[in-house]
């Protein structure tokens, strides 16, 4: 269970949702699966969201907001206690009142019996809701639609309709106490990036770097990356999702490091363009200077009502009108949260929302890859730089590396 988040802001999500289905029927999926080999099982986020449980394979919540019992209007739905199984995965408490308490649900039950309440919940509304994002006609039918399709098979009478916005739209919005964890994770990359400006120089590896820049959250607090960082010097710093953080960074290179912690299930995701030897060349800083102020308008146009579309706009009309408009190949950013990639449909920005901004400049030919990236907050008049204690000028990231040696 995430412990930095209430347990009542997560009852008082699950309220929102029972609201907006009204009088129909909703399943989550936590998705199922023993923990992998290398890593470890993650929840749907839309679950953990939901509830905060982020170690219940299997699990799966019901609301049925018509249900004549108000203690059944939102049931927990946990796999059975399987002691042969728990030896090899964890042991797991048998339901109890204190369960109940530690979730939050006034009823806790078995999966075996969610076919029964289910079916009759389906029986009495004739309406079933999908929660689940739809899926591409490529990909798998998402697990409340496939379900759904059974049920409404065997019950005369009963609509599927799609609600799959209801769980995005209020992640787009982030509380005071998430927005909190993701600063706690902003804050544990500062320390990641601290440790790797300490040990730049000439003919020191990527991976060395990137040791020392997860060892610096995890100082801090983070027991995972929020993502696989990127550490690329020289040429590698122009593909754009280099993970490979094998090479040598040599002296005149510069390092594009992006990368971010997680806190109590909350990402940052922060990059910084750094040179090798601590100094810039002329030409380096030219460019770099170009991504920053291209970085800082699309800053200044993130506000309630503006789009990312607009925000993209802002920053790539400053590198194009330089004549690098086909070097920058990337979007702006992103929504940020419980995942780095937070969903991020098409909506006007919100006081509440956190975006990343992260322009770029790719100059294969020079080997000069620049990429400057902080995650923003939409507040009610504008915005709040929520990693602006990191460097990010020039003079400010050569100041850092030399204190940091």
């Amino acid at each position: 269970m995430d412990k930095a988040i209430k347990v009542s802001e997560y009852q008082a999500r699950r309220k929102k949702i029972s609201s907006v289905l009204k009088d129909a029927v909703g399943v989550v999926f936590a998705g199922a699966g023993a923990p992998p080999l290398r890593g470890e099982w993650f929840p749907d986020m839309n679950f953990r969201y939901l509830s905060g449980i982020a170690n219940e394979p299997g699990a799966v919540i019901l609301f049925d907001p018509k249900n004549p019992n108000p203690k059944r209007r939102t049931i927990l739905f946990l796999q059975p206690v399987n002691p042969e199984m728990d030896v090899w995965d964890g042991y797991r408490d048998h339901i109890s009142q204190e369960l109940r308490d530690r979730y939050g649900f006034d009823t806790v039950m078995r999966t075996n019996a969610l076919p029964r309440f289910l079916s009759g919940a389906a029986r009495r509304t004739k309406k079933l809701a999908c929660l689940h994002p739809t899926a591409a006609y490529t990909q798998p039918i998402t697990p409340d639609l496939d379900l759904f399709q059974k049920i409404a098979a065997r019950t005369p009478g009963c609509s599927i309709v799609d609600m799959s916005d209801a769980i995005i739209n209020l992640r787009l919005v982030k509380s005071a106490a998430e927005i909190k964890q993701i600063q706690n994770a902003i804050k544990a990359t500062h320390n990641g990036l601290n440790k790797l400006m300490a040990k730049l120089k000439p003919g020191v590896g990527e991976r060395e770097l990137h040791n020392a820049l997860v060892g610096g959250f995890a100082e801090a607090g983070s027991i995972r990356n929020a993502f696989d960082p990127i550490v690329g010097s020289g040429h590698n710093a122009t593909i754009l999702h280099y993970k490979e953080n094998t090479g040598v960074c040599n002296d005149g290179d510069l390092i594009v490091v992006d990368s971010g912690a997680e806190i109590n299930g909350y990402a940052s995701d922060i990059t910084r363009t750094v040179p090798v030897n601590g100094k810039y060349t002329k030409e380096q800083a030219k460019f770099y200077n170009l991504v920053l102020k291209s970085q800082q308008a699309a800053i200044r146009a993130v506000k309630p009502g503006a789009t990312m579309a607009q925000v993209d706009e802002a920053s790539r009309k400053v590198i194009r009108d330089a004549g690098y408009g086909d070097q920058y190949l990337h979007g702006v950013g992103h929504h940020l949260g419980l995942e780095t990639h937070d969903p991020s449909p098409d909506v006007k920005l919100k006081a509440g929302m956190v975006v990343t901004i992260e322009p770029g400049l790719y100059l294969q030919d020079k080997s000069i890859g620049i990429r400057i990236e902080d995650d923003i907050l939409v507040t009610e008049k504008g915005y709040k730089n929520l990693s602006s204690m990191i460097p990010k000028t020039v003079s400010e990231v050569e100041a850092a590396i030399k204190a940091a040696k």
